[in-house]
C-alpha cells in the first residue's frame, strides 16, 4: 500500500485555507482570540482541533490557552453541530406544563440524547434552563423560531418542517 502522506498534508492545507484567509484580517495579538474563534466557528460550524492549533500558532499562545477559552464559553463548540438547533425549555413553567415529555418525544423522534446531534448533521438537541417565553409553556426553539403551547403529538410535524 502506497503512502498517502502527501495527500494528507494537501488535505490539511486545503482544510485550513479558509482559516488562514480569515486570519489575514487580524493582527497576531491575544486580544483577538475570541473574535477569531467566532469567525472560525462561523466558517467551519464548530472548532476542530487543527483549527485551534492553527489559531494558537498565529497568536503565539499555547494550545491549552486557546482550548481553555473555547471550552469556557458555551457559544463555542468542539464537535460538529446540526444544521438545525432544537432548544427545549426546561424552566419552571415549561417543566410544570410538560417540558420533559416534549424533550422525550424529540429524543425519540430524532434518535439522539440531549446534547446530541443526528448522524446526518441535520439536528442538534439541547435542553436549556429558560427560553424566556413562559406564557407559551411548554416551548421549544428551532433555530430562531419559537414553538409554544406544545403537546408531544405536535413534535413530529414541527421536526418535519425543518427536514
Amino acid at each position: 500500500m502506497a503512502c498517502q502522506c502527501g495527500n494528507e498534508e494537501q488535505n490539511r492545507e486545503e482544510f485550513l485555507a479558509p482559516l488562514r484567509e480569515l486570519l489575514e484580517d487580524y493582527e497576531s495579538k491575544e486580544k483577538y482570540l475570541i473574535p477569531i474563534l467566532q469567525d472560525a466557528q462561523e466558517e467551519y460550524g464548530y472548532l476542530p482541533k487543527d483549527v485551534l492549533r492553527e489559531i494558537s500558532g498565529f497568536l503565539n499562545l499555547s494550545f491549552s490557552q486557546v482550548y481553555g477559552v473555547a471550552t469556557f464559553y458555551s457559544q463555542f463548540h468542539l464537535e460538529p453541530r446540526g444544521e438545525n438547533i432544537i432548544r427545549v425549555c426546561m424552566g419552571t413553567a415549561c417543566h410544570v406544563r410538560g417540558g420533559e415529555k416534549i424533550l422525550e418525544k424529540i429524543k425519540d423522534e430524532l434518535g439522539i440524547e440531549d446534547g446530541g446531534t443526528t448522524d446526518d448533521l441535520h439536528f442538534t438537541l439541547e435542553s436549556v434552563a429558560c427560553i424566556g417565553a413562559c406564557g407559551l409553556a411548554p416551548v421549544i426553539m428551532v433555530n430562531d423560531d419559537t414553538h409554544g403551547r406544545l403537546t408531544p403529538e405536535q413534535v413530529p410535524e414541527i421536526i418535519e418542517e425543518y427536514k
